[in-house]
């Protein structure tokens, strides 16, 4: 159950893991599943774990005043799921994290997060996995608010692939902020090529 990742822990870090590190991170990190569509996170409630994504899909929205979903963040398999700011400041989350997909994961509390940063390995692996997700925020800040609707799905394409796979149109469309018209649009000028 914790190969998947401990492997990750690897890939992010140079630095070995002791056995008495691995024990601890067996420790730490606690089993979870959630059904298709079970809230991991309700909008309003202090966002207590982050997830460690073993099998399955989910999925981080806000609901706007008219009842719009807006997705903020899509997640797979050796991805993260938590809302920081929520767990980090405790404070009331203002959105919603749903499991896409039946999901099984691994959770971890602050305070379990806070033991686990003194172990070098952890502490490096949570600086690059940081560094990483601060890059792909802004570059899909950035797409936003720069590229047309046809250039945001084929960076979609290239660098989360299996997204397409694995959400339907409409989320992947407001993933992307545009609407379904507008992928589907996008999706059949692709396919004519």
């Amino acid at each position: 159950m914790y190969e998947s990742l401990f492997s990750y822990i690897h890939q992010y870090s140079e630095s070995p893991l002791t056995a008495a590190d691995e024990i601890l991170i067996k420790k730490s990190f606690v089993p979870a599943t959630l059904k298709k569509k079970e809230l991991f996170l309700k909008q309003g409630d202090v966002c207590q774990y982050t997830g460690f994504i073993l099998q399955g899909a989910m999925r981080q929205y806000s609901i706007d005043s008219s009842g719009t979903e807006h997705i903020i963040q899509l997640a797979i398999e050796n991805w993260w799921m938590v809302d920081r700011e929520s767990y980090l400041m405790k404070t009331p989350s203002v959105y919603n994290i749903d499991a896409w997909e039946d999901t099984k994961l691994l959770i971890l509390k602050l305070a379990d997060l806070e033991r686990l940063l003194t172990i070098p390995t952890i502490k490096e692996m949570f600086w690059q996995m940081n560094q990483s997700n601060f890059i792909a925020s802004q570059k899909r800040l950035n797409y936003s608010i720069t590229l047309p609707a046809k250039e945001r799905y084929e960076a979609l394409l290239k660098n989360y692939p299996d997204f397409v796979q694995r959400f339907p149109q409409h989320t992947i469309a407001s993933y992307l902020g545009i609407s379904k018209e507008t992928l589907s649009r996008v999706r059949s000028k692709l396919f004519q090529k």
